[in-house]
């Protein structure tokens, strides 16, 4: 097993160096193959689906619901991958040109990261929404799925490869739980990881690997209801958060109401979420269910501290009439997505303009909230000159000018 592993990293890193090169008509031309390719395979993918739903029928009814791959899904997957091949081509963008003195020219340069390790659980549609970001984004992808859509994993993944053949190794399937452990050792091949579960999986992850972690242990996101708020609006932002789909790590765990707004918002908002139980307690608990816990709070300034004392920096929404109060909201609340009227549930790569997502990162090194193209890219510098030396500018023959060129790099 590890020799095969390291087989495939090896590959894997020899196919990012590959992909990496191919120009942009290449990889959106990879990616308008693979929604050919899942459209034309649909019925032997949702056979395995359905195969992959019969043995999950005792778990819990949001990972079932997160385990289903339908019509509907892949609708969505075939779309954001149109989305995805229609966006601007994220490598070798010029982010920064810099005349450092006569003749000699300093470019930051977008690039792809390499090899991304990706280990999830359930959902079968993002194993095509994360490789297809790194195809896009030139970089090749281990994938690890969940054994609960080990069925569904393989059916979408051998139709991404019947799509895209070559480079060969630029996607490899992981499939049994050994892979985890020996993938967490490949810090020579795998340039980042990007955990998606529970916080116990993503810590164990972080606490046993050399290479960089990418990822949110969980999605606790709030609704705040400040004083002056309209009912109407309120229940419906606060539905659309928490009931839209409960299964997902940016729908809305808490609700906190101003003790102003109580009586008339309240009412509005238990009658707009019948099938949802409202308890006072569970402040850190991400219920992933029809569950939200609700606390009234004195004041804006109480409901911005119980959000940075149990909140996990994924999104954080407040419904109020007042830019002010909202000001005070989005700038002190220590939160990767901060949303002013509108439901936690657009905290997401697609909805973004993304083209699509690998996650939502709650770090704040490198990549925050949904992380798309640019969150799979980093950059290098390109130095151009004509024979020049740093003793020129030691013996003060030559100066240094620092000046911006604001123009793209040649090469």
């Amino acid at each position: 097993m590890i020799m095969r592993l390291l087989d495939e990293a090896r590959a894997a890193k020899d196919a990012s160096r590959k992909l990496a090169a191919a120009s942009i008509s290449v990889r959106n031309g990879a990616l308008a193959a693979i929604a050919d390719s899942l459209s034309a395979d649909s019925e032997s993918i949702f056979a395995a689906n359905r195969l992959d739903l019969a043995d999950a029928s005792s778990l819990p009814e949001p990972l079932v619901k997160r385990l289903r791959y339908d019509e509907h899904k892949l609708r969505e997957s075939i779309d954001e991958l149109r989305a995805l091949a229609a966006l601007p081509d994220p490598l070798g963008r010029t982010l920064e040109s810099t005349l450092l003195a006569e003749g000699l020219e300093l470019y930051r340069v977008s690039c792809p990261l390499g090899v991304i390790g990706m280990i999830f659980e359930s959902r079968p549609d993002a194993l095509v929404q994360i490789a297809a970001l790194c195809l896009k984004t030139g970089n090749a992808v281990m994938l690890k799925g969940g054994s609960e859509a080990r069925r569904t994993n393989r059916a979408l993944f051998d139709a991404l490869i019947r799509a895209v053949p070559e480079p060969g190794g630029w996607c490899a399937l992981l499939e049994s739980r050994q892979d985890v452990n020996a993938m967490l050792g490949l810090d020579e091949y795998i340039d980042l990881l990007i955990p998606r579960g529970g916080g116990g999986f993503v810590k164990y992850i972080m606490d046993n690997t050399r290479i960089p972690v990418m990822g949110h242990a969980e999605g606790l996101c709030h609704v705040y209801v400040d004083k002056d708020a309209d009912p109407d609006m309120a229940a419906r932002v606060v539905r659309d958060s928490k009931m839209q789909y409960p299964a997902v790590c940016n729908a809305a765990e808490t609700l906190l109401v101003h003790e102003a707004a109580a009586k008339s918002v309240l009412p509005a908002i238990r009658a707009a979420l019948p099938d949802c139980e409202f308890r006072d307690d569970g402040w850190d608990t991400e219920y992933l269910d029809r569950i939200i816990s609700v606390r009234i709070v004195p004041s804006l300034d109480e409901a911005i501290a119980h959000i940075n004392k149990y909140g996990s920096g994924h999104t954080d929404a407040i419904v109020t009439p007042s830019a002010q109060a909202a000001a005070r909201f989005m700038n002190e609340v220590d939160g990767a997505d901060v949303f002013w009227n509108a439901s936690t549930r657009f905290s997401d790569g697609y909805r973004f303009g993304l083209g699509a997502e690998v996650g939502v990162s709650t770090g704040k090194l490198h990549a925050r909230g949904p992380v798309g193209m640019e969150g799979l890219t980093t950059y290098k510098y390109k130095l151009i000159g004509r024979g020049d030396t740093v003793g020129a500018f030691a013996d003060g023959s030559r100066k240094f000018i620092h000046e911006p060129l604001n123009r793209d790099c040649p090469l």
